[in-house]
This record gives structure tokens, C-alpha cells and sequence, in this order.
């Protein structure tokens, strides 16, 4: 498979449509058309279901995306790490983070960078602790910043000097609200929305599921969320009570909605990790110092 073609296929998917992927790519349709054949032939398997007005991608074909997506933004990062070796220090930093206030901090060493550097670009994706570490696994992220509980000892890693304050997200008209914090007999008779990845996660001492004791196989888990920002939305709505970190959806004067902490009070950890044996570019190394610098004696690394 050629690199070239695994962007026109692409583009076809985006544009769900051979005649449209054309024009963007500036080539002609039966040109286009012919790659595409040849690819499938190349695979041995339909990739598109050709209709009259659009094109849609078969099951073979969802995954032919996916796999290009994660072939073409490993190359994109080659290509400019190597570009960056020229010149004044420049190139691409890959950072995935959960939701986290402590993400300040982090942002805090990317400017001063930035102000040195102005060819330092940052590239953030959003997710959770399974999202970020698969991203992180195939290459297509430099650094993981995680929020305890997670599994770290397949990486090397650098603990932030914050904490993450747990509570809970609730409408300012509901019970719970008249409460300067919440204790778990309080949110028994509630329905709630937990994170998925503290529901999945097996990680030694999830401190969270733990506070909650005997009280928890009585939960009543509503749903589940791996951003807090839907999560917040439901709360509005009254679906429940989210479960969440402090900081990380409106809860001001003008806001619907409101935060409590959780008595006895807990707290996550965070880790900035990345894989073992990385070799990284210039810039990336140049962030990993700066973190370094600017976190020692945080309490943890390795």
C-alpha cells in the first residue's frame, strides 16, 4: 500500500463521494476511481459501496480508515520530526491528556517553549486513560498525561505536583446542593454517572470505588462518560449526579449547576507518561527537560 493512496482513500471517506474527493485532490475522477480498484484488488476486499449519489465505506472498509488514519499521522510525524533536525530547534509535540485542571501547569512550560522556540507547535488530543494509552502505544502521541487510577508500569513517568479533587456535579436545585460536601450514605439513594475508566479500571487501590465501601453494590449507576462536559449536559437535564473531578465544567454564579466535595475528602494523583526506550525529537526531548526541571521533587518518576 502506498502512502498516497491511503490519503485518497481517505479523502473519498470524508467526502463520501468519488466525484468530490476528485476535485479536492485535483485529479481526474477516472483516475481516482482507478486507484481505489486497486487498492481493493491490493486487499482483496470491497472497501466502498458505490450509490448513486454517495459513496459509503463497507466493514472492511471502516477498518481500511482507521488503520490509514493512524498510518498517515505516524508518517506526518516522522516527516516533521526529521524536518525539525535543520535549523533552529522547531517540530511537533504529541501531548494526550484526560480532563484535568492540573493541565495548567503543563501549559505553563509549553508557553515559556513557545516564547524561545516559536517553531515548537503542540499538538493536544483529548480523552481518557484507555483513549490516551492507545494513542500512546501505536506512536501517534509523544507523552500521556494520566489521572490515577491507571496502570503505569509499562511507562516511564514524572508525577505532577497536583491533585484532583473528586465530587460531585449536581443541579444547584437538588438535594444534595444544600450540603457543604457529600458523603457516600448521601449519594446512595441517587442515580449517578461515573467515568468509565474508574468503573474498568483495575488498577491496585482505586481509591475512589473504595471510598465508597459496603454502600457500593447498592450504586445507582445511570450511565457512563469518558468526558465530563456530556456528562454535565446530563446533569442539567437531571439524569443524575456525575460523579467527577473539581474544575472541569461550569459551576459559577451563572451556572445551573453546581460541585460538592466528597467526606472524607479524595484525591487522584497525575502522571505525565511516556514508552520506555522512546526516542524522541528535539522538541519533545526539550519538553520532557523542561517537565523535568519545573516538576522535581513532585514525588515520583522513572
Amino acid at each position: 500500500m502506498e502512502l498516497r493512496v491511503l490519503r485518497y482513500f481517505l479523502t473519498v471517506a470524508r467526502e463520501e463521494s468519488i466525484t468530490g474527493a476528485a476535485n479536492y485532490l485535483h485529479l481526474t475522477q477516472p483516475t481516482l476511481s482507478r486507484q481505489i480498484r486497486d487498492l481493493e484488488e491490493e486487499l482483496g476486499q470491497k472497501l466502498l459501496v458505490r450509490g448513486s449519489h454517495r459513496v459509503t465505506l463497507t466493514a472492511e472498509g471502516m477498518l481500511l480508515r482507521k488503520r490509514a488514519e493512524e498510518i498517515v499521522a505516524m508518517a506526518d510525524k516522522t516527516e516533521e520530526e526529521f524536518r525539525a533536525m535543520h535549523g533552529l530547534l522547531s517540530g511537533d509535540v504529541y501531548i494526550g491528556s484526560g480532563e484535568t485542571v492540573a493541565m495548567n501547569l503543563v501549559a505553563a512550560v509549553c508557553r515559556e517553549i513557545r516564547e524561545r522556540y516559536p517553531g515548537v507547535r503542540w499538538h493536544l488530543y483529548s480523552g481518557n486513560a484507555e483513549d490516551v494509552t492507545e494513542r500512546l502505544d501505536k506512536g501517534l502521541l509523544d507523552f500521556g498525561i494520566l489521572i490515577q487510577p491507571t496502570d503505569i508500569t509499562k511507562y516511564n513517568y514524572l508525577s505532577i505536583p497536583a491533585k484532583d479533587r473528586w465530587g460531585v456535579i449536581v443541579r444547584k436545585d437538588h438535594p444534595l446542593a444544600a450540603l457543604e460536601a457529600v458523603t457516600a450514605g448521601d449519594l446512595a439513594p441517587y442515580p449517578l454517572l461515573f467515568s468509565r475508566q474508574v468503573l474498568e479500571s483495575r488498577a491496585e487501590g482505586n481509591a475512589l470505588m473504595n471510598w465508597f465501601g459496603p454502600l457500593r453494590s447498592q450504586l445507582q449507576i445511570a450511565a457512563t462518560y469518558n468526558l465530563c462536559y456530556n456528562a454535565a449536559v446530563m446533569a442539567r437535564q437531571g439524569v443524575g449526579c456525575v460523579v467527577s473531578l473539581d474544575g472541569l465544567v461550569d459551576t459559577s454564579e451563572e451556572s445551573p449547576l453546581c460541585f460538592r466535595p466528597l467526606s472524607p475528602a479524595i484525591e487522584s494523583g497525575l502522571d505525565v507518561v511516556w514508552k520506555k526506550y522512546q526516542v524522541f525529537s528535539q522538541a519533545a526531548e526539550l519538553f520532557l527537560d523542561r517537565l523535568r526541571e519545573r516538576f522535581a521533587g513532585a514525588g515520583g518518576s522513572r
